[in-house]
């Protein structure tokens, strides 16, 4: 990153990276959390691709839409907060679905507090991959053959009170 490819400057580089992975493999070793276990063995990693491609095009999806509701004159946006709860069999599924949530246009990843996720949307038609268990389901691929409902408790929610 210094811009200099010398010797020197190479082999700092090399020796800075095997000590922070070293540190990394260290810290690894320790749960600083309940239930944290590391799952990243049990991705489906020939699945992985097919996931980011499918993501890929929800995220075009969801752009054109929101240009759309951008472009119109009228401006029909009606904002709303979709509160519902998930049963992944890792939180690295809710990390990624969370990740994935935020990475569409229109939609964005609130909270995440147990099971239970609070995401905002600019339109109906935005959480409707959420509500209809699309990309849980995508996201519960990635982990898992064993295909069951991911979303429970889904919840539309247009006013601060509702959200309590």
């Amino acid at each position: 990153m210094s811009g200099f490819f010398d010797i020197i400057h190479s082999l700092m580089g090399v020796f800075s990276v095997g000590t922070v992975l070293a540190i990394n493999y260290k810290l690894k070793a320790h749960s600083y959390f309940e239930g944290e276990t590391d799952v990243i063995k049990d991705l489906r990693f020939l699945y992985a691709p097919y996931y980011f491609g499918w993501l890929m095009v929800q995220i075009v999806i969801s752009g054109v839409h929101v240009a759309k509701i951008l472009l119109s004159p009228s401006l029909p946006i009606k904002t709303s907060m979709v509160k519902f709860k998930v049963n992944f069999p890792n939180p690295h599924c809710k990390m990624i679905l969370g990740n994935s949530i935020t990475l569409t246009p229109g939609t964005l990843t609130v909270d995440i507090r147990g099971d239970e996720f609070i995401v905002h949307a600019i339109s109906p038609v935005s959480f409707e991959g959420i509500a209809s268990d699309e990309m849980p389901q995508q996201v519960l691929k990635l982990f898992t053959n064993e295909m069951h409902p991911v979303v429970s408790d889904f919840k539309v929610i247009y006013t601060k009170e509702e959200l309590s």
